[in-house]
């Protein structure tokens, strides 16, 4: 009956050890790692939506992490607007872009979209490093204020809040993805994944539900962007719209599996400490042998697992069924045995 009960009780227990986490490990350079984890896993979330639910796999999602990041900055900065109004305000700005991007891009397939995606991407980061108003190239701090407060978005004396705000965020980006698993909407994308033109035979809007999809994707980007400018209270084009963090983001969600819930979180989980760890510690020793390590991974994954972590948990789960169901199987005699009394 125990064992029954032991994923519940794992998931009890996980939870427990996130909300306690801050005060198990105070120490900054964990909490920071910490921080990044729950980050990433919220942008490989955000990802896993267009590029695993709707299989089109997009190179340029730093577009609207950037423009998360900038419009609450900006709003911040030049008419005092709360962050958490600007988390909106770029959220919104997000889906405007997403869409006007989608729209056009969702007429190509395969890695012609993907390619589209990357052009978008860098078409903004020269865009920014170009507009006078948004910083250019040196980019925009963020006004230091004192005190801890909640309204301000801002915590200097102790990181701990960040690490719940971002969890939080981790939790409402978990539930949309489970609302979509869930729904119609779920459903129509898997099958656009699939088989587009199989969709589209069956009376699926293919190009609207890429654009649902496309928008809720970007609206949970930008404010995965937001964050980040609280966080380390800069942003530049070189650190909000590089295609290496558009990279990552669809390396979280592979590397843990796409189109599942858990496959990017648990994908975070692995390669973000991994990358800090071997960046802190071996990097000082030999330089760049942490993005060897960091790279490695990623490979063997590929070559030898495409469906990521979580393709590795099933095989593994359904290995251990077939075991016990070979256990359980009742041993008969074969036929004609030594047991009938023929010579």
């Amino acid at each position: 009956m125990l064992r029954n009960r032991l994923p519940q009780l794992a998931l009890v227990a996980l939870v427990l050890f996130l909300l306690v986490f801050p005060t198990l490990f105070p120490e900054p350079f964990l909490l920071r790692t910490m921080i990044l984890v729950l980050l990433w896993s919220v942008l490989g979330l955000a990802w896993n939506i267009i590029g695993g639910y709707a299989g089109q796999v997009s190179f340029g999602h730093a577009i609207f992490f950037g423009l998360g990041a900038y419009t609450s900055t900006l709003l911040l900065n030049n008419w005092g607007i709360s962050p958490w109004l600007g988390m909106l305000g770029g959220a919104l700005v997000a889906v405007i872009v997403s869409a006007i991007i989608g729209w056009p891009s969702f007429r190509l397939a395969g890695h012609y979209f993907a390619i589209a995606t990357i052009a978008a991407g860098e078409i903004f980061a020269v865009l920014f490093r170009n507009l006078k108003w948004a910083g250019g190239a040196v980019g925009l701090y963020l006004p230091i204020v004192r005190g801890d407060r909640l309204v301000d978005f801002q915590f200097n004396e102790s990181k701990a809040m960040y690490y719940y705000i971002v969890l939080g965020m981790l939790v409402a980006t978990a539930l949309v993805t489970y609302w979509i698993e869930r729904t119609r909407m779920g459903y129509y994308l898997k099958a656009i994944r699939e088989d587009p033109d199989a969709a589209r035979s069956l009376g699926i809007n293919v190009t609207r539900y890429k654009l649902y999809a496309m928008v809720i994707s970007a609206a949970l980007a930008a404010m995965a962007g937001t964050f980040y400018a609280q966080f380390v209270l800069y942003v530049s084009p070189k650190t909000v719209f590089p295609l290496a963090l558009s990279i990552q983001m669809a390396l979280v969600a592979i590397l843990g599996g796409t189109g599942t819930l858990a496959g990017p979180i648990i994908g975070a989980a692995v390669l973000i400490p991994m990358a800090e760890y071997t960046r802190v510690y071996l990097a000082g020793r030999v330089g760049g042998l942490h993005l060897v390590v960091y790279g490695l991974l990623i490979v063997l994954i590929s070559i030898y697992q495409p469906g990521g972590l979580m393709a590795l948990l099933r095989n593994w789960q359904h290995r251990r069924r077939q075991r016990k169901l070979a256990q359980a199987a009742p041993v008969t005699a074969p036929a004609g045995g030594m047991g009938d009394g023929s010579v």
